[in-house]
């Protein structure tokens, strides 16, 4: 197990290495087993890259806050709108289903959609705007298919990507996915998670599958 220094060193490293993030504003201190980056950050977009910066490096968690410039710190009512713009010229989400609610710089995101990827997609859009301090995704997914055919079409499309029959097994229940088995890889884990996302009619995916 690395010590505090090298954890240390080791975040850094990987801050410099994110472009998104402005090395000079983010420190690191040593927290038990664990290095936190404090903050704060100017954006939630600085924030979750920072985050996520941290999170690639082992034994780390990370806690960022966003401190707005004064520059920056627009009124709720001019932050909905710009979000709602965003999303109103992002082709991958219907505006009409998504609804943008700000309270002192959270953006909180409801509605409903049809695939998972409109769900991210949605988030993704507002979350770099000038203004917003965190983003709460509450969007769901409605459920367009039965489970015996979501779980045929998953089992049919994890067939084409060359999972060994029989190795991998999925559970469907209203739209919630289960699957589990055994694959020889962590990105073959992960495919077969991204495999069950794409399937018309999914609102959940647990993904139990072990690696060997």
């Amino acid at each position: 197990m690395p010590d505090d220094y090298d954890r240390n060193q080791a975040v850094r490293d990987e801050r410099n290495w994110e472009p998104r993030v402005k090395a000079a504003q983010i420190g690191v201190r040593p927290q038990g087993a664990d290095v936190t980056p404090p903050g704060p950050v100017e954006t939630h977009a600085e924030k979750h890259a920072t985050g996520t910066a941290a999170l690639r490096v082992k034994a780390v968690t990370a806690e960022v806050s966003v401190k707005l410039a004064i520059r920056v710190q627009d009124g709720d009512a001019q932050i909905a709108e710009a979000a709602s713009d965003r999303l109103a010229w992002n082709a991958a989400v219907r505006t009409a289903a998504v609804k943008v609610a700000v309270f002192k710089g959270w953006l909180t995101l409801t509605g409903q959609v049809q695939w998972p990827y409109q769900h991210d997609e949605a988030a993704a859009a507002v979350r770099t705007l000038w203004g917003v301090t965190g983003v709460s995704n509450l969007i769901t997914i409605k459920s367009t298919a039965n489970a015996g055919d979501i779980k045929s079409d998953i089992m049919e499309a994890l067939n084409r990507s060359r999972f060994t029959p029989g190795r991998i097994a999925v559970t469907a229940d209203d739209g919630k996915v289960t699957l589990t088995g055994t694959v020889d890889y962590w990105d073959a884990r992960a495919l077969a998670g991204t495999v069950a996302w794409a399937a018309s009619g999914v609102t959940s995916v647990t993904n139990d599958i072990r690696v060997n």
